[in-house]
């Protein structure tokens, strides 16, 4: 995985004040309510956050493709249920984390993918929970 840091300009994005219709466009799209920071409402704790691009299949059922680019902070405490980012080895993996017994359990979102187990902690070092993924439809 790549890893990028925040910018530190603020990007101000045009927000229209209609919701979108599934349907037919509305004459209203074509006005702007505001302009929103995309840093405002993807990012809550900017000194821990940082960005990753995804290599590879193991988390398509959860959405996450390859070279999508993942928004990753690390101030939150994992729960089980969560998609971390987890040092492995020496290498970055993006998983679910779950957690049975005192045991750790990385989980692959694609059945063509091992899960990994832990009975010891100290084989693995979690980097930090994924917020947010975007990818493009092009």
């Amino acid at each position: 995985m790549d890893r990028f840091s925040l910018a530190s300009e603020r990007l101000k994005i045009p927000l229209l004040s209609d919701s979108i219709s599934a349907g037919f466009p509305s004459p209203a799209d074509d006005y702007t309510e505001e302009n929103i920071d995309l840093n405002e409402h993807l990012i809550s704790n900017p000194f821990s956050t940082f960005f990753l691009r995804v290599k590879g299949h193991s988390m398509v059922n959860a959405g996450i493709k390859d070279n999508d680019l993942i928004i990753v902070d690390k101030s939150l405490r994992a729960k089980t249920g969560n998609i971390i980012i987890a040092m492995v080895d020496g290498e970055f993996t993006i998983k679910r984390l779950s957690i049975k017994n005192n045991e750790l359990y990385l989980k692959a979102e694609n059945p063509n993918y091992p899960d990994f187990r832990f009975k010891n902690h100290i084989d693995i070092q979690i980097w930090g929970v994924v917020i947010y993924s975007i990818h493009s439809f092009l």
